[in-house]
């Protein structure tokens, strides 16, 4: 998908001398230009955006799967290898305090090696981590192998959400954006089939092959990133401008655009600053009123998402189901399958409206919606006795509270870190945020089993409805909106 061969409208000569330049200087550059040899025509509109921006999103799809697989896994690997209900607790929600390590380091990565090359790297990760789960015979080789899994998706969940920002033109950045958290359900569903489907297997068996099915894609996806072309903000730190240039004048709507986000990012580029400020240091020891603006959004975004619960439920709704009523592994594990095509389905909401509606209302509508089905969720298990009526409600509710999160919240505040962060912050500001977020799931995912047996399950999801109520109220009241804006100009909006 990124090479096309229809006309091209004309360009100025300083752009076209540039495009000339860039295939000159090719050979010295190596894989970062080469997909961009075969044309320099001007793309249909977006397409060539939507292209890089797929392909870096697919990262996620194994990202998704790892996360969910164990959910239904853990039915068998209970049974397969004699853990407590506490090692389950554990292994299920470790991953999420293990990333912090790679979510940390992947703004360092991304500057250094560039936002492709850690994406290749993050993919290396996958599979070595899909690899050691399979072939895991104790709770600490599981242990060690989520471990090894959790530096690829950090690396992922960072970097993905940077590059798609920085190559989207800002017509479309919230459907390009919106890709990644796209694919991430892709995965979450193709988990939950994968449960289903292989749960007719010996005990022993099923839950290897599971994770044996993540091997391969990681090698496949990262020769797609490697068809990819580098950030051109990226580019333009490195001082390669002419290949900067380039990559804009293919990602951009038309060539005027494209030369207008070139001077800004030059701009921003070339800013002057503190000579000792290191950028953790501007970002966190002495940042600016407007970088304190900005770091209140992007920790209360981060922190809210995962504080609604949501990802308690994708783990442990087959708890809550048994609970509700049901029995039998297969109408459990069906009715996970429905979560995920719900999930799946409704994040589809988000790419076509957060560039028509904007970011506030699909978040205000979310979180309310969220509230309203948290809370009908836990009067339903308030009931003492199960009945069909009393089952086909909690799933009913669970099903609503996955397609409320889905439409604002389950995608969003990745968009909008990556949106508003200034560009010499934003690859460490993205990690900073995303560390907040999976530090929160770690700790809502590792002490659900925990939270029930001491304020029960009911309590646990009335709690997760007043933090989606808090996260309503703080959109309502402070989150400025961003949408058509350029990455450029969020500086100007957060200085006010």
């Amino acid at each position: 998908p990124l090479h096309y061969t229809s006309p091209a409208p004309a360009r100025t000569p300083r752009v076209q001398d540039d495009a000339s330049a860039m295939a000159h200087d090719g050979a010295s550059h190596g894989a970062t230009t080469a997909p961009l040899l075969a044309s320099t025509e001007k793309p249909p509109r977006n397409m060539y955006a939507f292209g890089c921006a797929t392909l870096a999103s697919m990262t996620t799809i194994l990202m998704g799967y790892n996360l969910a697989l164990m959910s239904g896994a853990q039915l068998f690997i209970r049974e397969d290898l004699g853990l407590t209900d506490e090692q389950v607790e554990v292994l299920a929600g470790s991953m999420n305090v293990y990333m912090l390590v790679s979510i940390l380091a992947a703004g360092w990565a991304a500057d250094l090696l560039g936002r492709r090359g850690t994406l290749v790297l993050a993919n290396g990760f996958l599979m070595a981590g899909a690899l050691a789960m399979s072939l895991g015979g104790s709770y600490a080789a599981l242990m060690a192998a989520r471990f090894i899994t959790s530096i690829g998706v950090g690396f992922s969940l960072v970097v993905a959400p940077v590059y798609n920002a920085e190559i989207s033109p800002a017509s479309a950045r919230g459907v390009l954006s919106s890709l990644l958290d796209i694919f991430v359900n892709v995965g979450i569903l193709l988990s939950y089939v994968s449960n289903y489907a292989l749960a007719g297997l010996p005990v022993h068996l099923s839950w290897r092959v599971m994770y044996a099915i993540g091997v391969l894609p990681p090698v496949l996806l990262a020769a797609g990133v490697l068809a990819m072309p580098e950030s051109p903000r990226w580019l333009a730190m490195r001082g390669r401008e002419a290949d900067a240039r380039a990559v804009l004048v293919r990602t951009s709507d038309t060539a005027a655009e494209a030369e207008l986000r070139f001077e800004e990012i030059k701009r921003v580029v070339e800013a002057p600053r503190e000579a000792d400020s290191g950028v953790w240091r501007e970002l966190i020891f002495r940042p600016s009123a407007m970088v304190r603006r900005i770091l209140v959004f992007v920790v209360g975004l981060n922190f809210l998402q995962q504080a609604f619960g949501v990802d308690a439920i994708l783990l442990y709704s087959p708890l809550m189901f048994k609970k509700a009523g049901m029995s039998s592994n297969s109408a459990i594990l069906g009715a996970t399958v429905a979560i995920g095509v719900v999930k799946t389905c409704f994040i589809l909401v988000v790419s076509l409206f957060s560039d028509r509606f904007g970011r506030r209302p699909l978040l205000l509508a979310s979180a309310g919606g969220v509230a309203a089905s948290l809370t009908g969720l836990a009067l339903t298990l308030c009931i003492g006795e199960t009945s069909p009526a009393s089952t086909a409600a909690c799933v009913a509710f669970t099903l609503a509270t996955v397609a409320a999160f889905s439409v604002g919240w389950g995608s969003l505040p990745s968009t909008y870190t990556a949106e508003i962060t200034p560009l010499r912050l934003r690859a460490q500001g993205s990690s900073l945020g995303m560390a907040v977020n999976r530090l929160t799931c770690g700790v809502v995912s590792m002490s659900f089993i925990s939270l029930a047996g001491w304020i029960t399950m009911p309590g646990c999801f009335f709690l997760y409805a007043a933090m989606a109520a808090t996260a309503y109220v703080f959109v309502f009241l402070r989150l400025p909106e961003t949408k058509g804006r350029t990455l450029e100009e969020m500086d100007v909006l957060f200085s006010k």
